[in-house]
């Protein structure tokens, strides 16, 4: 028992031990690192004060150059045929023979025969046609005979006995004479008539074409008034352009009866992997704006589309849709720089002559795209800032790190790669036609 109380004790006395120089040591810690913070209080240095540098911008400027240019109206559509017809027979039979290009998609030339109907029975009615009419010139050949004979006997008769006119005109047989000549006549109607209907056995294409469907087949018993192919023309074929009423001020448009030399039109649309182009030309209105999107509709026409007469060019096949450029009204004294560069309120960045940046406002043609074409506001050798800087810039100075002619770059405000890209005497611009109007344009 006394062993253990002794044991206790000494463990309380070697934790109380350890406490003290634990506590000792965390003072002489706290000394020591205080005593070096005062040292190096005592031993910093003096404070400076530095002026504040300023570094001016840096920015590309596009030097305002005025170009005279005819602004260019974009629109979309779909080629239709000019001239489009449903083929129906005239007489009843049965196809005995169809032409080798009588397919869907065959090429058909005028007056080629498409199907020929059996002939037999018209060719019949045709020589009953042509003996009736020989039997009626009979008959008129013999009526003029007898009516000759009577006028030599009524001379012979005495004045006394020749009566009144209706007695003259029947003894000289005039009333016969009449109807053998209409007899004649009615003979002759009917023998044209079955030179028609025999003509009508073979059907033949009114125009160059290409057959859009078929309806019957050799063999195949048709009546008067059945269907037999659908056509259209491939000497032209027309698109139907929406213009919107705010892109009408820049195109010269048709008058009502249209014009056959109408503006010119760049189409083109992506032909395997490749963008392909053909020249239209503007025909006409259709005269009314349509009630739900208020566009006017304007009629582009392009000659010889599958390219039949020309085999080296890239044939536009009915029901291709397009993208189309309307050259239009020429301008002059515009200049045309990014979209990106213009700010709220029609206003850019003007660099004055001593290097700093002023906000001017500007007038606009009302044109979509990335690309504005300027009115007012900007006179020739103006710098304008490509570069994009908010409104607390205003009357800064900057430095010009690039310049280039504004009718030498792009819709992302770099030079364009090949200068000749561009005729100084013949430039475009185009415009979209978005249903609104971007808030610069």
């Amino acid at each position: 028992m006394a062993t253990a109380t002794s044991f206790l004790a000494f463990v309380l006395v070697a934790i109380v031990a350890s406490r003290k120089k634990q506590i000792f040591v965390s003072v002489a810690l706290l000394a020591i690192s205080t005593a070096i913070t005062f040292t190096l209080y005592l031993n910093r240095p003096p404070a400076k004060i530095a002026e504040p540098e300023y570094q001016p911008v840096t920015v590309d400027v596009a030097v305002a150059v005025k170009e005279r240019l005819r602004i260019e109206v974009q629109a979309q559509g779909t080629v239709t045929p000019m001239q489009e017809t449903s083929l129906l027979s005239e007489v009843n039979g049965r196809i005995i023979e169809a032409s080798p290009s009588f397919a869907v998609g065959g090429f058909v030339s005028k007056g080629e025969i498409l199907v020929r109907i059996d002939p037999r029975d018209y060719e019949t009615n045709l020589l009953r046609a042509e003996a009736a009419l020989k039997s009626a010139q009979s008959n008129l050949a013999q009526e003029k005979g007898r009516a000759q004979v009577a006028e030599r006997e009524w001379q012979r008769l005495p004045k006394g006995s020749q009566r009144s006119q209706e007695a003259k005109d029947l003894y000289l047989r005039k009333p016969q004479l009449d109807q053998a000549q209409a007899q004649m006549l009615a003979a002759q109607a009917d023998l044209n008539t079955a030179r028609d209907n025999l003509e009508r056995t073979n059907i033949r294409a009114p125009y160059d074409a290409l057959i859009r469907a078929k309806h019957v087949e050799l063999g195949q018993f048709v009546a008067a008034g059945s269907p037999l192919a659908d056509i259209f023309s491939v000497d032209y074929a027309e698109i139907r352009l929406p213009i919107p009423q705010s892109k009408l001020a820049y195109l010269e448009l048709p008058g009502l009866n249209g014009t056959g030399n109408g503006s010119p039109i760049d189409v083109y649309t992506d032909v395997g992997g490749e963008i392909k182009h053909w020249t239209a030309q503007l025909h006409r209105t259709e005269g009314v704006f349509d009630e739900r999107s208020r566009v006017l509709y304007a009629v582009a026409r392009i000659k010889d589309p599958y390219a039949v007469h020309h085999p080296d060019k890239t044939p536009l096949r009915i029901g291709t849709f397009v993208n189309a450029n309307i050259q239009g009204k020429e301008f002059d004294g515009i200049v045309t720089l990014p979209r990106f560069v213009m700010r709220a309120g029609n206003n850019l960045w003007v660099i004055d002559d001593s290097g700093h940046l002023h906000n001017r406002q500007v007038t606009l043609l009302r044109t979509g795209g990335d690309l504005v074409y300027i009115s007012e506001g900007l006179d020739e050798g103006d710098r304008v800032s490509l570069t994009t800087l908010d409104s607390s810039f205003d009357s800064s100075e900057v430095i010009i790190e690039s310049s280039t002619p504004s009718n030498k770059l792009n819709q992302q405000g770099r030079p364009i790669e090949q200068p000749g890209a561009k005729d100084a005497g013949k430039v475009t611009a185009s415009v979209e036609p978005s249903a609104d109007d971007s808030e610069g344009g």
